[in-house]
């Protein structure tokens, strides 16, 4: 449903949002499709209504800069550029604090997490009215054009998404740069509004990302990635007397000690939802690890892939 930016509509948004739902919303970028980012059942529907094939980090939304300390360890770098370019089309990658209440699975398991702070007005009026992080990729089915109006994203979501706040046309129309700001030169993942010379004139230097297998143009390319200390076995149909078993699903193995079942329904959703979640408390008790097959279709595409790549070679 598309409503007017008013008070009472933002409001209203906020309050959905602070309930688990979907709440598509404007910056000045393209429109993004915000979750409350510190649950793990909200974030999964984010992936579910865009059918995202990949566990891809999303970015963090928060008001201003003294709010993003709160999740984020900032170098002087970042907080150089933060200083600059926030609000704004910028969204910095930087390392997690270890009591950060995003979700692992917005951040796609990586000890980093990607903020940004948007500079639209009616952006701003949400974020204060849910109380909440935000985590928003853009408001479209996974692999399609940007939505830079409210009209897109309904041509694109439909009934996926519980509100729609419309505050007219994108002013930027492109997505933020992605810049990795964990080192001591920042390295641009994705080219968005804010180019790489203007990031230099301030930072000194500029590294750009080229996408290679040994520097990924995002987080989660990796071929081991997210990859617990324990050894995975995927597939698997039996309990080796050492393992723990990750479940799916209502099975029949016995003598099974320590065990999580990422959806005793074999509902998808809830296993992506579950599945960093479990994984860690696996890992935190156990040397192997044993898991159940899971449906490779929908989000199981997606539980699948992190999967095979917490199972790969640990380089």
């Amino acid at each position: 449903m598309i409503v007017p930016a008013t008070p009472d509509n933002i409001a209203e948004a906020g309050k959905r949002l602070k309930n688990g739902g979907l709440v598509a919303f404007p910056t000045e970028t393209v429109y993004g499709l915000g979750a409350d980012a510190t649950s793990d059942t909200a974030v999964a529907r984010i992936f579910a209504a865009k059918n995202r094939p990949d566990f891809n980090p999303l970015i963090v939304h928060m008001p201003d800069l003294n709010t993003a300390t709160t999740l984020a360890d900032f170098t002087d770098l970042g907080q150089k550029i933060a200083e600059t370019f926030w609000p704004g089309p910028m969204s910095l990658v930087l390392r997690r604090k270890s009591d950060c209440p995003v979700s692992h699975l917005a951040a796609a398991g990586l000890k980093t997490i990607a903020i940004r702070v948007p500079a639209n007005a009616t952006a701003q009026e949400l974020l204060g009215a849910a109380g909440v992080p935000i985590a928003a990729p853009s408001a479209n089915a996974s692999g399609k054009i940007s939505p830079t109006e409210a009209a897109h994203v309904q041509e694109s979501l439909g009934d996926a998404v519980d509100r729609i706040i419309d505050d007219g046309p994108c002013l930027v129309g492109l997505e933020s740069t992605v810049v990795d700001c964990t080192s001591n030169t920042p390295v641009v993942l994705r080219p968005g509004g804010v180019t790489s010379e203007q990031i230099e004139s301030i930072a000194g230097s500029v590294a750009v990302s080229d996408g290679s297998p040994n520097k990924p143009a995002s987080p989660g390319m990796l071929q081991s990635h997210y990859a617990p200390d324990a050894a995975i076995r995927l597939n698997a149909t039996s309990v080796d007397v050492d393992e723990a078993l990750l479940s799916f699903g209502v099975h029949h193995l016995s003598d099974v000690g320590m065990e999580r079942n990422l959806s005793p329904t074999a509902n998808l959703q809830e296993a992506a939802a579950n599945l960093f979640r479990m994984l860690r408390e696996l890992d935190a008790t156990a040397s192997r690890i044993a898991v159940m097959p899971i449906p490779d279709r929908d989000l199981g595409r997606a539980v699948n892939d992190r999967l095979q790549r917490a199972a790969a070679p640990k380089n």
